[in-house]
């Protein structure tokens, strides 16, 4: 049986409030529940030019992905020639719409873009801080505690780790590639279950010069599922500018059986056989068309 669970990555102001909508509506259409991840502080995408001269491979991505009509220019400008938007404020009745549509929820960040830059550099107050101001947010709009997070930029070190297992979260899912798995970092095994991203994002596809089109797109994740798969979409881009793009992969995926299930069913599948589940260093690796590196337990010595 091929399986695939929606991650759904609400990163920015514009993709949270047309975006969610959008994603609402294809996956009502489908009788599909997905897992939503919302960002609630200050959008400050525009602040991620400073990228192009500090994180390796960033100008190819942007420049193969078309990013201008990818994520749509008010968003690149958010924090710099534009004021940040603050999402939670402005968006709270999109959030809770996701909820009463009767999808999965969890927290993904405050400040988007600066705990994807700054994680490795912030002190231990200031990751607290931006963890609890999160989930301070999605508790007020959703009225009750989160049960699981997803780094933003799959940016995560031994230091989040720690903090957010303070939280008693079901699972995260911070990291890319492989099986669930337990991570450990700076010597310490911690408890709360990581989720992994299997595939590649729309965002990061697009990049490959061997998928110039829609159809090669298409063929690429029909092809890609190779049993239970997790996969990250973006309000922004499977939302808005490739919403139809989306939904035909959808539909090929639904054409050929694949079972639609959500993160928290694989957390819960997963730990009932917690003996089972391996323990994976967290190291940080480069995926095909992603400027910088992710958060990953899958390396040569896990594999």
């Amino acid at each position: 049986m091929r399986r695939v669970a929606l991650k759904v990555d609400c990163d920015t102001y514009v993709g949270t409030r047309d975006g969610i909508p959008r994603l609402l509506e294809i996956l009502s259409a489908r009788k599909i529940r997905a897992s939503f991840f919302f960002t609630f502080g200050p959008d400050r995408s525009g602040r991620a030019a400073r990228r192009f001269f500090t994180t390796p491979g960033f100008f190819q991505k942007m420049l193969h992905s078309r990013a201008g009509s990818l994520y749509g220019f008010p968003t690149v400008l958010y924090g710099t020639l534009l004021p940040a938007p603050v999402i939670g404020e402005r968006c709270e009745e999109t959030i809770h719409s996701v909820a009463q549509a009767g999808h999965e929820t969890g927290v993904h960040a405050w400040d988007h873009v600066g705990w994807h830059d700054h994680l490795d550099r912030w002190p231990d107050e200031k990751i607290n801080e931006q963890i609890a101001l999160a989930h301070a947010a999605y508790e007020r709009i959703l009225g009750e505690p989160a049960i699981a997070s997803a780094a933003a930029g799959w940016t995560a070190n031994a230091r989040s780790l720690a903090l957010e297992e303070e939280r008693g979260l079901l699972y995260t899912s911070n990291s890319r590639l492989g099986t669930p798995f337990f991570p450990k970092s700076d010597g310490r095994v911690f408890r709360t279950l990581e989720v992994p991203t299997t595939l590649p994002t729309l965002d990061e596809t697009f990049a490959w010069p061997e998928l110039p089109d829609d159809e090669s797109q298409r063929r690429f994740f029909r092809e890609a599922l190779r049993g239970t798969d997790i996969h990250t979409i973006h309000t922004e881009v499977e939302g808005r500018s490739k919403a139809f793009l989306f939904m035909k992969i959808l539909d090929d995926w639904i054409a050929d059986g694949t079972v639609f299930v959500t993160l928290g069913d694989l957390a819960r599948e997963t730990l009932s056989r917690r003996s089972e589940v391996p323990v994976r260093e967290l190291s940080r690796t480069r995926l095909p068309g992603r400027g910088g590196t992710v958060a990953s337990g899958w390396h040569e010595r896990a594999a």
